[in-house]
């Protein structure tokens, strides 16, 4: 079982925190998810009381431990696309077997358009749900793939 790196955001709002503690939930049958905190639902949208630098290097180090990234990239986050950002640019780099799977969820909206950057790139999976059986579904595909 391989960790998991899951990113959700925080401090661009937790209006989805229910369906990140769902999809964590779901992950675990694939391996160990390193983020659980971000389906705390006692998370505000200030985030931890941790420093910066702390919350940074923290999550940095566990990109690097995980083989695999599961971004919900509903609500717009600098944080997640900063986070989806390094891990492309990475795996530019990285030799083949190095390199990690990126699956990104959106649940599209009248008042929220998906990034280009994310929808565009092609270093990732990008899958619209309606639900979170549908979101489960689309991971399950993603780890059988």
């Amino acid at each position: 079982m391989d960790d998991i790196y899951f990113a959700g955001s925080i401090r661009g709002g937790r209006d989805d925190v229910g369906i990140y503690l769902s999809i964590i939930e779901h992950l675990g049958k694939y391996g160990k998810v390193l983020t659980e905190h971000i389906g705390n639902k006692n998370i505000g949208s200030s985030g931890e009381n941790l420093e910066e630098t702390e919350i940074h290097d923290r999550d940095m180090n566990w990109i690097s431990q995980a083989r695999t990234i599961v971004a919900e990239v509903t609500t717009a986050s600098l944080g997640v696309g900063y986070e989806i950002g390094r891990i492309v640019e990475r795996n530019v780099w990285a030799p083949e077997h190095e390199r990690k799977k990126i699956l990104c969820l959106y649940r599209p909206q009248i008042d929220k358009k998906l990034s280009a950057m994310i929808k565009g790139c092609r270093g990732l999976t990008n899958v619209d749900y309606g639900s979170v059986e549908e979101a489960t579904a689309a991971i399950d595909r993603f780890f059988s793939s």
